[in-house]
């Protein structure tokens, strides 16, 4: 392999040292139970905030995908260090964490971009983003032999998550799952993001994308990663899924205590 992107954020978002990485993985998921199981999941919402603050969250959507066969997993995440009119789709073999490296779905990565005018392959968005990487280990927590597909959004514009959500419903098999990395509000006091965060929740579980891109739209409520979302789901529609279900919400201050300004989580999934 010739082109590896290293692990950026370990020892800052999460642990660094393989054994301490997999240990806290392990005790969130074990945390994260819930008495539901979902068949046929296309795919779910996930925090990417340090594991201490959304870690537990992002395992309720991770235990969902524990003895599944998912073959690809295409992570889409929101650009926070760069600005690029366009969808990037990492050019190299492999990204790296601590629990190892996961090859490149050349295949699925390539058909992604194919003929489209908006997405490309690229360095752009990967070189430090967190909101992707930070996925990456708890799918190596949970799944076994797969290669992912790694995503970013430089720009969330409608016509954007258009273009992504058309491409990925061209792309998607019953061996592969989306992950939509966001986060919610950021730095409102604990009841304003409720207010805001809510109606994400509330949009998730309508399975009312197009109602959720106008809300975002019109800033009634907030989500780094609201067109990684939308696109997800739209994709998921096209091809005949129509569930969503939030399985947990929840806010920085669970975990500090300080609730004068917070920044909201939710994990979910797509399902039929």
């Amino acid at each position: 392999m010739k082109k590896i992107r290293p692990p950026h954020v370990a020892g800052y978002f999460y642990p660094a040292d393989p054994v301490s990485l997999q240990n806290e993985i392990k005790h969130m998921l074990s945390e994260a139970r819930s008495n539901e199981t979902f068949d046929k999941i296309v795919g779910i919402v996930s925090p990417h905030a340090g594991y201490m603050y959304s870690g537990k969250t992002a395992a309720y959507a991770y235990n969902m995908l524990k003895g599944k066969n998912y073959k690809t997993a295409i992570v889409i995440s929101p650009s926070h260090s760069e600005y690029f009119p366009g969808i990037s789709v990492y050019d190299g073999d492999a990204y790296e964490t601590p629990l190892g490296i996961v090859e490149i779905d050349e295949e699925k990565a390539n058909k992604l971009v194919e003929g489209s005018k908006l997405i490309f392959r690229g360095i752009q968005g990967h070189r430090r983003e967190h909101a992707l990487e930070v996925q990456i280990p708890f799918l190596q927590s949970v799944l076994s032999d797969f290669k992912i597909v790694p995503v970013v959004m430089g720009d969330q514009s409608s016509v954007f998550v258009d273009e992504l959500a058309k491409k990925l419903a061209e792309v998607i098999d019953d061996k592969t799952i989306i992950v939509a990395s966001s986060d919610l509000s950021h730095f409102y006091n604990a009841n304003v993001a409720d207010q805001l965060d809510s109606i994400v929740e509330k949009r998730i579980n309508d399975f009312d994308y197009e109602l959720l891109q106008r809300d975002l739209q019109s800033h009634k409520c907030e989500a780094c990663g609201g067109g990684p979302i939308v696109a997800m789901m739209k994709a998921a529609a096209l091809r005949n899924f129509n569930k969503a279900k939030v399985l947990k919400r929840t806010d920085s201050g669970d975990v500090t205590g300080d609730k004068s300004e917070v920044v909201g989580y939710l994990s979910a999934v797509v399902y039929n």
